[in-house]
């Protein structure tokens, strides 16, 4: 077949096993890395085309990671990201730091690839099987990357790291964000399991870059880059101070380095997370000899879908993918700089395996309105018992209203929020997704009704 629209590459990849919306019945046969191996081999290799710099951790990879990329084109290097998931658009998934290929290029390579997988077949002990959407995903991100002659490439994981995709690619440096628990009926019950399988993304003598992290993280993470005789540069050593602030105008940061360098920045990308994300982003490219001052002006105008993003104003509307105890309690603490409780309505939804308890507790210590909404429609949640919980833990005053429909949810919160308050959607990429998918609807209608 030969696709002539890059949404017919998506259906495409879409028709193979997608882990991304499998909630269960996890197999050997799911996550491996001999058949990417032997798929990257029958395409030639793309991925050892350019330099990399591969993340993994359970928040702020995709943030640091398209800081990285946003340093490294403002350097002059033609280059890669590869994100995951995305909030909206599938093509936010690759990109040259942050902008989308053309359309016809993205056929183009698709058409390559798909030509390329009519002659693969990979047999192992159980028979024949075929390779995953996100094994595609990669594998077409390299393609995109190598084609378009990309010089260096920031890798994000998908999922863990020991037996995610992206771990067949020797990187120029690997970087750890911070770790908790997340997607433990897969990755594992605890921290040092969880970190354990992000560490495997360490590499024989490459350069490690570790964020903040909990003890037994980074006695994990030191022990594997040992073994690896892996060089390591860890966050909390590099700095002596970090201060935060969440204004209007952006999130206000001042670095002190160990060495004696102090710098302020003002970031687009609000959030007390991103002051963590852009100085682990700033010590790899200090480090590395990739810092200089003229990547300040992109650097700090970077921002990427679902970070704090402002999708409208009166009332404001905000869309978060924070998904995390801590992810969630920095962004609520750096919202509540800007309004007042009185002022903020939240949309939450949150997956199955998430910490629900304390997670329910940040947002009822932050907003007197909450709605609960559906996180997308084909990974697991129970809104009956989350709208329970929340029930449980609210006191007087406090309006818990369970509306599954996103497109719903977002009257309901427009509603009654005040013209100079805002909404904030929280909880889920997926959750956030599909409220940003419902206003661009609802703002199109309202378009066609004024022409």
């Amino acid at each position: 077949m030969a696709i002539t629209r890059f949404s017919e590459m998506i259906t495409f990849m879409e028709t193979f096993t997608n882990l991304e919306k499998q909630t269960d019945n996890y197999t050997t046969r799911s996550y491996r890395l001999d058949r990417m191996g032997v798929l990257l081999t029958h395409l030639g290799n793309p991925e050892r085309d350019f330099k990399k710099i591969h993340l993994a951790g359970s928040k702020g990879k995709g943030s640091t990671a398209s800081y990285l990329a946003t340093a490294l084109s403002a350097l002059g290097y033609k280059t890669g990201l590869f994100l995951s998931p995305h909030l909206s658009d599938y093509r936010e998934r690759f990109t040259l730091a942050g902008t989308f290929f053309d359309e016809p290029f993205l056929v183009e390579v698709g058409n390559e690839l798909i030509e390329s997988l009519s002659h693969f077949t990979f047999t192992d002990e159980w028979g024949p099987t075929s390779p995953t959407t996100f094994e595609l995903f990669c594998a077409y991100a390299y393609l995109l990357f190598s084609r378009s002659r990309c010089q260096w490439a920031v890798i994000e994981t998908g999922l863990g790291g020991r037996l995610d995709a992206t771990n067949t690619i020797t990187p120029e440096a690997v970087v750890l964000t911070p770790i908790e628990l997340e997607h433990t009926r897969i990755l594992g019950n605890t921290l040092t399991q969880i970190a354990y399988e992000k560490s495997k993304i360490i590499k024989e003598g490459v350069p490690v870059f570790i964020g903040y992290q909990d003890g037994v993280v980074m006695e994990t993470f030191l022990n594997e880059a040992a073994a690896r005789h892996a060089p390591v540069h860890r966050l909390d050593q590099a700095l002596v101070a970090l201060g935060t602030t969440t204004t209007a105008c952006g999130e206000a940061v001042t670095y002190q380095w160990a060495d004696g360098t102090e710098e302020t920045l003002l970031l687009a990308m609000r959030s007390h997370v991103q002051a963590q994300n852009s100085a682990l982003a700033l010590l790899l490219l200090r480090t590395l000899g990739l810092y200089d001052a003229s990547i300040l002006p992109a650097f700090t105008a970077n921002a990427i879908p679902g970070r704090f993003q402002q999708i409208s104003s009166h009332p404001a509307l905000y869309i978060d993918g924070a998904h995390t105890l801590h992810s969630l309690e920095a962004l609520l603490s750096s919202f509540s700089e800007l309004y007042r409780r009185e002022q903020i309505t939240i949309i939450y939804g949150a997956l199955e395996d998430k910490d629900h308890t304390h997670m329910v507790r940040a947002v009822l210590e932050s907003a007197d309105r909450i709605i609960i909404s559906r996180p997308g429609t084909y990974k697991k949640s129970d809104l009956p018992s989350l709208k329970a919980l929340f029930d449980s833990m609210a006191t007087a005053g406090q309006t818990i209203t369970l509306i599954e429909e996103n497109s719903s949810a977002l009257e309901r919160a427009l509603e009654i929020t005040s013209q100079d308050g805002a909404i904030l959607v929280c909880g889920s990429f997926y959750l956030g997704g599909g409220i940003k998918e419902a206003f661009e609807a609802r703002r199109a209608r309202h378009e066609s009704q004024l022409a």
